[in-house]
């Protein structure tokens, strides 16, 4: 299948071609140029489907004419090679653990899956420039990890990423660097299009995306919408905790194709750009606010031209399909407490969004379920995390390693030039 460019339809790639660029030429984001239909009964499979599996029957639409299936079977499995447990909160209520892969977060589906992607398809060697909010940047460090004809430079915000995520993507080495960024994740991220964009830094440096800018990274985790589908049925309310929105879009996407539920909501904290468009339908980004959910720090989420551009650019079918909702740091320690104090349960702040954020649509629908995705596991937030329950939340052993690892990245300063001259060098 072709990809569009979001600024210029006539702007088009294949998958493969769409993988590699990471970005279009004139800036936009790609987009498929239609939107499958999976039947039914792939959405109601059996709970024993294998997530791996079924990724590759989401997947296998817009890769066909770039790769053979079984090579997408192959990448998929060994992608997508851990579980997504649906763990019951309370009676209506489930959390969506997506922390069970290698860097105890949501994005080693995407990460992993881009990973092999790039370099079934690569024939050059290329640069991975990545823009992190935290979690982003420790799953494309270690899925790149030591993957041939691949260097990867990471840039995050200075003092603005918790201590377990800035060593897991300092600590890394070998193929992997980190950039200290000094400024906020969308300055970092306005660096890394700005580059992009640069014809002759690609000429001198080739460069690829692996933020869900990337339809690599995007697509692939509709994989766990799906999944929670199968086992609990259509009835459910998918609450998205949501900073850059890849996510949201990748539920809507499954929606699109044929994916039954009964709607979204999408959760934020104080950096509430989504749900006041969403309210008002007049989008205003603005600079991003520090809070305790810091991967959902966006001022200005890229991926906010998909969530419009899959509802052919509707804000009434938008809002037919997504709600907002926002929470701030004192309510987010609360609910904390409240889920652990009521069922020993333990979420990290950014699922706490996402629990509070199914309150009132349960309400409003009783015969509902309510699915939140818990991003990232609590350990990864702990200085959060333990004050608001009372305890530290428990940390693996693979994580608790690193955790005196000495920390290796360079400073920058916030500016397109200061990152050029850092490529260039």
């Amino acid at each position: 299948m072709d990809f569009h460019s979001t600024r210029d339809r006539g702007e088009t790639a294949p998958f493969h071609k769409a993988i590699l660029r990471g970005l279009p030429p004139g800036g936009g984001l790609y987009f498929p140029n239609e939107i499958p239909t999976v039947p039914l009964e792939t959405w109601a499979a059996t709970p024993d489907m294998e997530p791996h599996q079924l990724a590759t029957e989401i997947l296998w639409p817009f890769a066909e004419g770039s790769m053979g299936r079984a090579d997408l079977e192959r990448i998929c499995a060994e992608a997508i090679d851990f579980p997504f447990p649906l763990v019951e909160t309370d009676e209506r209520r489930y959390a969506l653990e997506l922390f069970h892969g290698p860097t105890l977060a949501f994005k080693d589906v995407g990460a992993r899956f881009l990973a092999r992607a790039i370099s079934h398809f690569s024939d050059r060697k290329v640069t991975v420039l990545v823009a992190t909010s935290g979690d982003t940047g420790s799953a494309v460090a270690q899925g790149f990890h030591g993957v041939d004809g691949i260097d990867v430079v990471l840039l995050y915000p200075k003092g603005r990423i918790s201590r377990v995520q800035e060593q897991q993507l300092t600590t890394v080495g070998g193929n992997v660097q980190a950039l200290e960024v000094e400024g906020a994740f969308d300055d970092c991220q306005t660096m890394v299009k700005s580059a992009f964009l640069d014809a002759e830094l690609q000429a001198a440096r080739p460069l690829t995306s692996a933020n869900s800018i990337n339809i690599a990274r995007w697509i692939p985790q509709a994989t766990y919408f799906a999944s929670a589908v199968q086992r609990l049925g259509g009835d459910l309310i998918f609450s998205v905790p949501s900073g850059n929105y890849g996510n949201l879009a990748a539920g809507l996407l499954a929606h699109r194709m044929g994916m039954p539920c009964r709607g979204f909501v999408a959760a934020t904290n104080l950096n509430r750009v989504v749900p006041d468009y969403l309210e008002t339908g007049e989008y205003d980004p603005r600079p991003s606010i520090p809070t305790i959910s810091n991967a959902m720090d966006v001022g200005d989420p890229s991926n906010f031209v998909r969530l419009l551009r899959l509802f052919g650019d509707d804000l009434e079918a938008l809002r037919a399909s997504v709600r907002g909702y926002h929470l701030d740091d004192a309510a987010t320690r609360e609910r904390m407490r409240q889920v652990h104090d009521a069922t020993g349960y333990v979420v990290d702040p950014h699922g706490a969004i996402g629990h509070a954020g199914l309150d009132a649509p349960l309400d409003q629908q009783p015969e509902a379920l309510g699915v939140f995705l818990h991003t990232a596991a609590p350990c990864k937030f702990g200085e959060v995390v333990a004050p608001a329950i009372g305890r530290s939340p428990d940390m693996p052993a693979r994580l608790a390693a690193i955790i005196d690892r000495p920390k290796q990245a360079t400073t920058i300063p916030a500016t397109p030039a200061a990152l050029r001259s850092y490529l260039l060098s």
